[in-house]
C-alpha cells in the first residue's frame, strides 16, 4: 500500500511540474536599463539575447520560481563605441564573462497582483541578492490555445557591488557615469506543452 501510495505521489508530483512548466517568449519581452550620464542626463540601453524558465501554476505567486541569463554581449545602447566598451573589462568583460544570471529564492506576496521577488543576481564573478518589485498581468490563451503569463519587474541595483567598476570623477563633483542602475523588465511566458503518460 505505501509502495503504491509514493507512486502514486510521484506521479502527481511529475505532472503538476509539467503543468506548471513555462518558458520566456523572448520575442514579446524586453530587459532595459537606465543610468545617468555626466549627472545630468540618463542613458537607455538593453539585452537583446535573453532566456528564461518559469515554474508557476497560473495561479499561486508564492510558490512560483524563475531563472534567467542574459547574454553579456548584447548589450545596446545605441552607440557602438559606447557599446564596445561596456563589453570590455571597464564594465562585463564579456569575453570571461558572457553570462547574466539571476535564480530566485523567494516570493513575497503584495497588494493585489504586485509581488516581490528575490534572488541572487550574477554580474561577472560577483553573486548578490536583490530584490524586484512586480506586478503580474495575468494570463489569456494566445491565437494557436497555448496560455500565455505576463509580468513587470523592476529594480535598482548599484553597478560597483558587481565589479562593473569603471568611471571618472567630475570637476564639479560627481561621477562621468552614475553607479545606480534601474533595471526594467518586461516578461512574457508561454506554458510548455504537457506529456502525455506513456501508453495514453
Amino acid at each position: 500500500m505505501r509502495k503504491t501510495f509514493a507512486l502514486l505521489l510521484s506521479m502527481f508530483f511529475v505532472l503538476a511540474v509539467q503543468v506548471a512548466a513555462w518558458e520566456l517568449d523572448p520575442v514579446h519581452s524586453s530587459v532595459q536599463f537606465v543610468v545617468t550620464h555626466l549627472t545630468i542626463s540618463k542613458v537607455h540601453g538593453e539585452f537583446t539575447d535573453f532566456a528564461g524558465d518559469l515554474t508557476f501554476d497560473g495561479t499561486n505567486l508564492k510558490d512560483g520560481k524563475v531563472t534567467f541569463t542574459i547574454k553579456a554581449t548584447s548589450v545596446s545602447t545605441g552607440n557602438s563605441h559606447r557599446d564596445d566598451d561596456l563589453r570590455s573589462d571597464n564594465f562585463f568583460n564579456v569575453e570571461k564573462y558572457p553570462e547574466i544570471t539571476f535564480k530566485s529564492k523567494q516570493v513575497i506576496p503584495g497588494d493585489g497582483s504586485k509581488f516581490k521577488l528575490v534572488g541572487d543576481l550574477t554580474i561577472r564573478d560577483v553573486t548578490k541578492e536583490v530584490a524586484f518589485d512586480c506586478e503580474y498581468n495575468g494570463t489569456v490563451k494566445g491565437n494557436r490555445g497555448d496560455v500565455h503569463a505576463g509580468f513587470s519587474a523592476a529594480s535598482m541595483i548599484n553597478r560597483q557591488d558587481f565589479k562593473v567598476a569603471f568611471n571618472r570623477a567630475l570637476e564639479g563633483g560627481g561621477l562621468v557615469v552614475g553607479n545606480d542602475v534601474k533595471l526594467a523588465l518586461e516578461l512574457e511566458f508561454v506554458q510548455m506543452p504537457q506529456e502525455k503518460p506513456a501508453g495514453k
